[in-house]
């Protein structure tokens, strides 16, 4: 299993128990802004996808680890939702789409991971978490179209094959 390198958690924010990892994103929302040459969890969960995607226990050594199950499981989400997807215009719709549809926090009917994230304390830290997941969902699927599909527009069958993979046993429906 590839854990994240965000290991350090001073300065960092929380909410339900999940740190609020700074993003290289021109998306609006709470993640603080990160340095455009730095590796940010969105790249980490991208890059340890394919080999991350075949276990079935992921064993967490830091908050951050939360957060890579997260975005490993909404990569897993969008590539199935690309699976049919045959240019990239129709992929983009797709995300979009997903994009659109309301996120679930802790508590919440249609949370993946019940117990992976703290209840929240207050709503405000449930707008925020619910905020922060949107940010984050965003520009991973900005990232992940690039990688899905080809300069010329076609899909990138090395990737778009993993949609048929379960992360860690889960299942959306």
């Amino acid at each position: 299993v590839y854990h994240s390198s965000f290991v350090e958690e001073e300065g960092i924010t929380k909410a339900c128990g999940c740190p609020l990892l700074p993003l290289k994103s021109h998306i609006k929302g709470p993640a603080p802004v990160s340095e455009q040459d730095r590796t940010d969890i969105v790249d980490e969960a991208i890059t340890f996808f394919r080999a991350n995607v075949f276990f079935t226990n992921f064993p967490i050594k830091s908050p951050a680890d939360k957060l890579l199950i997260y975005l490993t499981f909404y990569i897993n989400v969008a590539l199935k939702r690309l699976e049919g997807c045959r240019t990239l215009a129709v992929g983009t719709k797709a995300i979009i789409n997903l994009g659109l549809e309301d996120i679930p926090v802790p508590g919440e009917t249609g949370f993946p991971f019940p117990g992976l994230f703290s209840l929240p304390s207050s709503q405000e830290e449930a707008d925020l978490f619910r905020n922060y997941l949107k940010q984050v969902r965003e520009e991973t699927s900005g990232r992940l179209l690039s990688v899905a599909y080809r300069a010329n527009g076609t899909p990138n069958k090395w990737w778009l094959a993993f949609a048929k993979r379960k992360f860690i046993n889960v299942v959306l429906l």
